[in-house]
């Protein structure tokens, strides 16, 4: 019997209810990891906020909020579409390969994974789909724009980068 006790004991010490949430606690912003301090990780930093986005004909189509998360190493994307579809996205600089990567995940069930960097001041990122025509690139820009505004143009192309499509087009305008 003391045997059964020592061993339920044993088996209780190590087992995956009792052990420790591999979620790190969260730290003060002065004990954040060095790694992610470096200047590129705050390239982004510019959309960060709560938005009312609207077509170029200025009529409403959402919100969306940007929110830092992980320790201020990543920005989270929070999409609310007047139509009733949602998405989100984590959006981080990888030191590995010196880019910016975002992955997106939408309510209609689009998924894109997205790669790229600053160019003349705007961020862009682009990465490819597989669709029943066959691959597709997807652009997406978010440039800042007059009145603290930001536009975020997403394109598409089929032939390669030979055309694009407009997809969506996006006027972040903050809110308090």
């Amino acid at each position: 019997m003391k045997a059964v006790a020592l061993i339920s004991v044993a088996l209780t010490s190590v087992s995956p209810l009792g052990a420790a949430s591999p979620t790190p606690t969260i730290t003060p912003e002065s004990s954040r990891p060095t790694s992610c301090l470096a200047a590129e990780f705050r390239q982004f930093d510019f959309w960060l906020g709560r938005w009312k986005v609207t077509n170029l004909q200025g009529k409403e189509v959402g919100t969306s909020e940007i929110s830092r998360v992980s320790q201020g190493c990543a920005i989270r994307e929070e999409w609310k579409a007047n139509s009733g579809l949602s998405g989100a996205s984590i959006n981080y600089y990888d030191t590995a390969d010196h880019q910016w990567h975002q992955d997106w995940v939408g309510g209609d069930g689009t998924i894109l994974h997205l790669h790229g960097g600053l160019k003349d001041s705007a961020m862009v990122l682009v990465g490819n789909t597989k669709s029943v025509n066959g691959t597709v690139v997807n652009r997406i820009t978010w440039t800042l724009v007059p009145g603290g505004k930001i536009k975020q143009a997403w394109a598409t192309s089929i032939d390669n980068n030979d055309s694009w499509h407009i997809a969506f087009v996006g006027i972040y305008e903050k809110q308090p």
